[in-house]
């Protein structure tokens, strides 16, 4: 569990699309078998520690005639940012994938001082 002092709970978000791989052939739509995409997110501020992170799908364009086949998760989360990746595998075509993600975790107040 992380406990954070009320004082100091920092809370950043953010939203955008991870690919549009329908438009120029990319391989989330053209490929086959596994397939991964990675995007680094920096936080505007750093946190004191590594802060939780939630990335969620906000849309999903798929094809309906495949399997529907996804995994989104964040990785390497520290002070500074993350990474998000985007999974999918067999015969699944994905057009876009926007994603949403929020970050919880201790930052610096301005009460806190360094003696």
């Amino acid at each position: 569990m992380l406990r954070i002092d009320s004082h100091q709970i920092g809370i950043t978000q953010g939203s955008f699309v991870l690919f549009s791989d329908f438009q120029d052939g990319g391989a989330m739509w053209t490929g086959k078998g596994p397939r991964e995409l990675r995007r680094v997110v920096e936080f505007d501020e750093p946190f004191l520690r590594p802060p939780l992170v939630q990335v969620s799908l906000s849309m999903l364009d798929i094809d309906q005639s495949t399997n529907h086949r996804v995994d989104i998760s964040a990785e390497m989360v520290t002070e500074e940012g993350f990474v998000i990746v985007f999974r999918t595998w067999g015969d699944t075509k994905i057009a876009r994938v926007r994603s949403d993600w929020t970050a919880f975790g201790p930052v610096r107040h301005e009460d806190d001082w360094e003696v």
